[in-house]
């Protein structure tokens, strides 16, 4: 297949495009930049020059393939305008969704369990929580599985907050980064709230997978491990960086963990069962944990 990718230069879109090329796929990748033409093309990617904001540039990628897997999106990081960066990638997928009416092809967004209700396991049957900070982002899931009724074969893959591996730029290094700056590597309450977490290579790997055999409607779930305690982490982190590990109440939080402090107390582990059961993912990589206590990239100045 020739598939679009949007993101493709991203942590999870590089490793997708890797996975795809090693599966026998070629790519087409999505570029803003000259960095980013560069990069493609040394991962043996083609380059589609373009951004989210350019529409036509997305109808014509997408028009060029056999499929697309979307991974793009503005982070969720400090100063980030999610309303903003949400109606700009629906507009994105909803340009990609009109290329691809009435063709029977694939298209693959990531989405996130973040979304969902939190204090219980949560499956591939839930659907977003209307009551979630993230909401304004989530609608756009049922959005793009929608297209199902136009004829795309529209899947979702949910990703928990926690992807780790080789270049995590996300969560993880950002709750190292504040332990760091405030001496003390904290958790809310009792931190028994759990995280879940998948490894990037896993998660490129599920993305190939429901590429190739989704059943438009689905959602696929790129989970590893179910919900890590908060604490467990919180450890880790200081231990590694040998400073006191504390409880904070709520309200201490949000001065602790500034932008984090949404996430942070937030008790959302989620389940993977039914993906492994039908599209045969099975998790390979180190956990989260096994990642923090081996690797030195995470602690590395």
């Amino acid at each position: 297949m020739i598939v679009f990718v949007t993101g493709a230069t991203g942590f999870i879109g590089s490793a997708v495009v890797r996975e795809l090329i090693g599966a026998g796929h070629q790519v087409l990748g999505l570029a803003r930049s000259d960095a980013a033409a560069k990069s493609l093309a040394a991962a043996g990617a083609q380059v589609h020059r373009g951004a989210l904001e350019d529409l036509e540039s997305l109808r014509r990628g997408a028009a060029a393939s056999d499929g697309v897997i979307h991974a793009a999106f503005n982070n969720i990081g400090p100063g980030t305008d999610i309303v903003a960066a949400s109606r700009i990638e629906r507009s994105a997928l909803e340009a990609i969704g009109e290329a691809l009416a009435g063709s029977d092809k694939p298209l693959v967004m990531t989405s996130g369990t973040a979304f969902l209700a939190p204090g219980r396991l949560a499956t591939e049957e839930d659907t977003h929580d209307p009551n979630s900070a993230l909401a304004v982002r989530s609608g756009t899931e049922e959005v793009v599985l929608s297209m199902a009724a136009r004829g795309v074969r529209a899947v979702a893959v949910r990703l928990p907050l926690s992807v780790h591996g080789d270049g995590d730029h996300g969560f993880v290094p950002a709750l190292i980064g504040l332990a760091r700056q405030n001496g003390v590597s904290a958790y809310v309450g009792d931190g028994g709230n759990r995280w879940p977490a998948v490894h990037r290579l896993d998660a490129a790997r599920l993305f190939r997978l429901a590429l190739e055999k989704g059943p438009a409607g689905s959602r696929f779930h790129g989970v590893a491990d179910e919900g890590v305690p908060f604490r467990d982490i919180a450890a880790v982190i200081g231990r590694r960086l040998n400073v006191p590990v504390v409880s904070k109440t709520l309200e201490e939080a949000a001065d602790h963990f500034a932008w984090l402090a949404l996430f942070t107390g937030r008790d959302a582990p989620a389940s993977s069962a039914k993906t492994r059961e039908r599209l045969g993912w099975r998790p390979t990589q180190p956990g989260i944990m096994s990642d923090l206590e081996s690797s030195g990239r995470y602690f590395s100045v």
